[in-house]
Formats: structure tokens, sequence, C-alpha cells
């Protein structure tokens, strides 16, 4: 399956934007979905997690600020990102495969290629 992350783009402190990640396919079994980021300089981090049966889990640096979404048919997942800061920027990843373990969520093996968020005024 390949994923095709979209939607990053500019905003000005305060603002929103919505990312998208698609599936090539609706044929897959992947139970967890996730959202990473990787700001300039700093390492990869876990935003956001959705389960196929609906649990949602949050970064606490994201929590009450940011939403992930699913389509129906499980083939798009969505962040949505309200109240943006310019400590949101970076390359946004969705990935799909993963697992929860002992309250530490690691990755699956498929990634989309990531969509640039600029937070600047």
């Amino acid at each position: 399956v390949q994923l095709q992350a979209s939607g990053g783009g500019l905003v000005t402190p305060g603002g929103s934007l919505r990312l998208s990640c698609t599936a090539s396919t609706t044929d897959f079994d992947y139970r967890k979905r996730a959202w990473y980021r990787q700001g300039a300089g700093k390492q990869r981090e876990l935003v956001a997690t959705i389960s196929r049966d609906g649990p949602k889990k949050y970064a606490d640096s994201v929590k009450d600020r940011f939403t992930i979404l699913r389509s129906s048919n499980w083939r798009s997942v969505f962040l949505q990102m309200d109240a943006l800061t310019p400590e949101d920027t970076g390359v946004y990843y969705c990935n799909a495969g993963g697992s929860w373990s002992g309250g530490v969520y690691s990755p699956g093996d498929f990634w989309g290629q990531g969509t640039l968020v600029t937070v600047s005024s």
C-alpha cells in the first residue's frame, strides 16, 4: 500500500490547516494509522494516532488543538490542526500499520512522503 500525504503549506500563527493521507487501496488490514512530524534539527515525533475501531491518542503538545479523523472506508486519515504556533512547523508524515505496546507507539512500515507545514507571520 502507498500513502499520499497532502495539505501542508504556509499559515500564520493562530491559523488552521487540514492534512490528508490517502492510501492507494482499501485492501489492507492495518488497524492503526498515525501522523508524525519532524522539525528542523529535531527528531521525528508522534503527533496523533487513530485506530480503525475509533480510539484516538494525541501528543501532549497538540492535545485540544489537533484532531485526527478518518474516512468511513478507512482509506483516508486527516489531521485537523487549529491554533497553530511556530513550534508546529515541520514536515508531517503519515504512517500505517503501527502498534501500541507498554504505552509506546511503534510506527508501521508504510510512510507517506511528508508534507511541509510552516507557521510564520
